[in-house]
């Protein structure tokens, strides 16, 4: 009852309490939840925190929002459809008529830094001297901005865009990549698995031979192939993927129902009618999910891994597109620009490790065998 008061599961069970319990108890795996937490927003409102259009200003007492909104040139006395507020003109034009509230970091995944001080890649700009790191913010007001605002902090890559926001944006995009290529490599997994072991027989034996010929298709070369012939997009490059990425938890859920299927209470199921898909997913499922669980995020792991070694080897997302594996072709294709792979690097394996960390918590969570103190 104690332990209910303090974390307030009044909803939860017992089990569930001791889990959760289990797992907060683990200390690696609570920071490692933590960081990944604070890390994954950043990235999903990354627009907020590096972005080369402000946040928000005041024009001429009118308030405006360009992050959400785009506006033309022409409404701060320019020509262009498109505003550009890095040109010096027109923001001493905004400045002059009003104030701006730029994002920590001004720089979007896209942008291209056409005023460095040294041909790109160039390192980061702490690594500058002070006359360098102030050559292309001459322009700007104040020294702060010389100093703090405009640093490309990691340096740039070999076209002159920042490499902390792409490695942001990097983030975001094999995360939700990861996540929901494996949510629905799970979906589909688990509901193969649990009509191969629910029925067996047959059904289990064409299932199983299926899927070994199907794992047996090279999905890298296929993927080459289609490179070859299209430019694949994240919605393509999911698809081919999940063709191939839904049996690893096949056989996980399989065995599960094989054991657990003429176990009394799926009998005694049977026996008063109960419906197949009710004994399934309403009985058997619940059991087959403690194992399962464990799994999930090795296979966002997995998943996450695939796409960067995809855009290593240039056959992954389209060009242009915040990449980490594409950075770290860059790292290797630069290597007199150490900043470019030790920044692909460690970003990579800073948030693989902290979800191996996560999935192994919740693995010893979910043993009964395991108790935390």
């Amino acid at each position: 009852m104690e332990i209910m008061k303090k974390f307030n599961f009044y909803k939860f069970s017992p089990l569930t309490i001791r889990r959760i319990t289990n797992f907060k108890a683990n200390k690696r795996g609570l920071w490692s939840l933590r960081i990944f937490s604070i890390i994954f927003i950043i990235a999903m409102f990354a627009e907020f925190f590096m972005n080369d259009k402000p946040l928000l200003m005041s024009y001429k007492g009118e308030l405006l929002a360009p992050v959400f909104f785009d506006y033309p040139e022409e409404k701060f006395g320019g020509f262009l459809a498109k505003t550009d507020y890095r040109d010096p003109i027109i923001s001493q034009e905004i400045s002059s008529n009003g104030w701006i509230i730029w994002p920590p970091v001004r720089y979007h995944y896209s942008t291209i830094n056409y005023e460095l001080p040294v041909p790109a890649p160039s390192p980061p700009t702490y690594m500058l001297n002070k006359v360098d790191r102030c050559v292309n913010y001459s322009n700007y007001s104040n020294d702060d901005d010389c100093t703090i605002w405009n640093w490309n902090w990691l340096g740039t890559d070999d076209q002159g865009r920042d490499v902390l926001a792409r490695l942001i944006y990097g983030f975001r995009l094999s995360i939700l990549f990861g996540l929901v290529l494996t949510s629905l490599s799970s979906l589909i997994g688990i509901l193969a698995g649990a009509l191969q072991g629910y029925f067996g027989g047959l059904v289990d034996l064409i299932s199983q031979r299926f899927i070994e010929v199907w794992t047996s298709i090279p999905s890298l070369y296929l993927l080459i192939i289609i490179s070859s012939v299209i430019v694949p997009s994240f919605w393509l490059l999911l698809f081919i993927l999940l063709l191939f990425s839904w049996v690893s938890l096949v056989g996980v859920v399989r065995a599960e129902f094989l054991r657990a299927r003429n176990f009394e209470y799926v009998t005694a199921a049977r026996a008063l009618g109960v419906s197949s898909f009710k004994i399934m997913f309403k009985h058997l499922l619940p059991n087959a999910m403690v194992a399962t669980l464990t799994f999930v995020p090795f296979i966002l792991n997995g998943s996450i891994v695939t796409l960067t070694s995809l855009d290593f080897l240039g056959f992954g997302l389209p060009p242009g597109s915040p990449s980490l594996g594409e950075l770290l072709a860059q790292g290797k294709n630069n290597i007199h620009a150490p900043w470019l792979g030790l920044s692909g690097f460690f970003g990579i394996a800073i948030i693989l490790s902290l979800l191996i960390f996560i999935g192994e918590s919740i693995r010893d969570a979910f043993d009964p065998r395991k108790i935390f103190k």
